[in-house]
């Protein structure tokens, strides 16, 4: 029998992802930052460990898991992996009120673990159970999208029943209502949402606004002074939108012209450096006058510091999710279904974003957070508003050839 052979990881594949679990937002827990959005193979412990084990997918390609024998009905529970401190939790630090909630009003106990610490390191533990068409002991996980793209693309997610999601459905922002690596949002639903944008620090800028990725990349009056992130899609895509190009439609000629633009301000000095989280603090300081810089950063530093800004371009931003999905073979889709559901009720998504702090894709939650914090509500890095949604935009699924040919193209421009 033919042994399944998965995308192997080129070299430039390799180093991404090593950058991003070193600095970028792989390295940092869930309160600070967010992890990769962008290697589109898997690796270290993940994919590569498949290939040496020659083991079939579940499904091939594009079929979707078959539906697993769900015991939903005489069993209630769920077990749930999620990333640390991404969902709220009570003052003594002892349960998660949302959960027991849930229930207490649904007599289906959750068994909730943080063993998510990065997407890679995740799939490792449950890739060998989904390649053999096994359970992995969990009935709903969080990954981030294109880790969900990769599992729905092997058949190794649940499709999910409309029946059981009718506050998701209704309630699911416009924003994240059809990936193109999940369409109509057939397979997952998302938990949160990450954005990139422009910050910088008035205090250093003069008090002058840093209103465009050109402004970043030309203004003399930054030179030296500013950062990009080490993540392609952020700093590429950004860049692509800056140009008038949609990052959902790239091309091989679109993305080479972006990094033209970017490898002019590497070589007139105008970029200071390429950063992972490390940004955080330079920008802080006024080391780094303007960046590009992840949302979930900028509300917590926004809070300590009132010269920290941001500015969400005319021509648009970038934006990213981490995705609920049921595993294959998973034993309570039923009941991992109305977790999900759950969570798109107005007044539980409000309790979820008054704590995580991080985009919230529950459209029409703004009173309910507001009830709990106006100032949150007022915040368009958690709640967008529909100008700001209407900015939004995604960088398109690549193949693995393309994968290899941006990044490596990418790790060159930044001396990686």
């Amino acid at each position: 029998m033919k042994q399944y052979q998965p995308e192997r990881l080129s070299e430039a594949q390799l180093a991404a992802m090593r950058r991003s679990l070193s600095s970028g937002r792989g390295a940092l827990s869930r309160r600070s930052l967010l992890r990769a959005t962008g290697i589109g193979a898997l690796t270290i412990g993940g994919m590569g460990a498949l290939n040496a084990c020659g083991i079939p997918p579940a499904k091939r390609e594009g079929e979707g898991a078959a539906a697993s024998d769900d015991r939903s009905a005489e069993e209630k529970r769920i077990t749930f992996s999620n990333w640390t401190q991404y969902i709220d939790i009570s003052e003594d630090e002892k349960s998660h009120p949302t959960l027991d909630a849930f229930t207490k009003r649904t007599g289906i106990s959750v068994a909730y673990t943080e063993d998510i610490n990065d997407n890679v390191e995740f799939f490792g533990k449950i890739r060998p159970q989904l390649a053999a068409g096994q359970e992995t002991g969990r009935d709903l996980i969080n990954v981030t999208d294109w880790l969900a793209a990769r599992i729905i693309r092997l058949g190794w997610a649940q499709k999910l029943d409309p029946a059981n999601l009718p506050n998701a459905y209704a309630h699911l922002s416009p924003q994240f209502r059809s990936p193109d690596w999940d369409p109509g949002r057939a397979y997952s639903y998302p938990w949160t949402g990450i954005s990139t944008v422009i910050a910088y620090n008035a205090k250093a800028t003069g008090g002058r606004k840093v209103e465009s990725v050109s402004q970043l990349l030309e203004d003399k009056a930054l030179r030296g002074r500013v950062a990009c992130l080490s993540e392609m899609r952020d700093t590429v895509g950004m860049t692509l939108l800056d140009m008038g190009k949609d990052p959902g439609k790239v091309t091989g000629d679109d993305y080479d012209a972006a990094i033209a633009k970017l490898q002019r301000a590497v070589d007139t000095r105008q970029i200071r450096r390429f950063t992972g989280n490390d940004y955080t603090s330079d920008l802080d300081k006024g080391d780094i006058a303007a960046c590009l810089a992840w949302a979930g950063d900028l509300v917590q530093l926004r809070v300590d510091n009132p010269d920290i800004q941001f500015v969400v371009p005319d021509a648009g931003y970038m934006t990213s999710s981490d995705n609920l999905l049921v595993p294959a073979k998973a034993r309570h889709k039923t009941n991992a279904e109305k977790l999900i559901d759950y969570y798109y009720e107005l007044p539980v998504a409000a309790q979820l974003a008054a704590y995580i702090n991080y985009v919230c894709p529950v459209e029409g939650v703004g009173p309910e957070l507001a009830k709990i914090d106006p100032a949150l509500a007022r915040n368009t890095l958690i709640l967008p508003d529909k100008a700001m949604a209407a900015k939004s935009h995604a960088f398109r699924s690549l193949s693995s050839e393309e994968e290899t040919a941006y990044e490596e193209k990418f790790a060159k421009l930044i001396g990686a």
